[in-house]
């Protein structure tokens, strides 16, 4: 799915800003308003270190970021989405 592919894309730049992460925003940017695409927006802006626009899309998604590691969020991400 797009979302695991965003997410794939995450992993692959080691939960860090660049190349990697631009790959997966264009993603999620193209399917904001479905919850898997803006749970992943919320970890991407997680990653970008922007808190407040991270919760934005935790609340867009209809959940509120989690009080783990970024890793220990992509798990849980990948896993409810598999």
């Amino acid at each position: 799915s797009k979302p695991l592919q965003a997410l794939w894309w995450i992993r692959k730049g080691e939960l860090r800003v660049g190349p990697e992460w631009e790959e997966a925003h264009v993603i999620v940017q193209a399917m904001e308003g479905k919850m898997e695409f803006d749970w992943v927006h919320a970890l991407l802006k997680w990653i970008e270190e922007d808190m407040g626009n991270a919760d934005y899309w935790y609340r867009r998604a209809g959940k509120k970021r989690p009080d783990v590691s970024l890793e220990k969020e992509w798990e849980e991400i990948v896993t409810a989405l598999l």
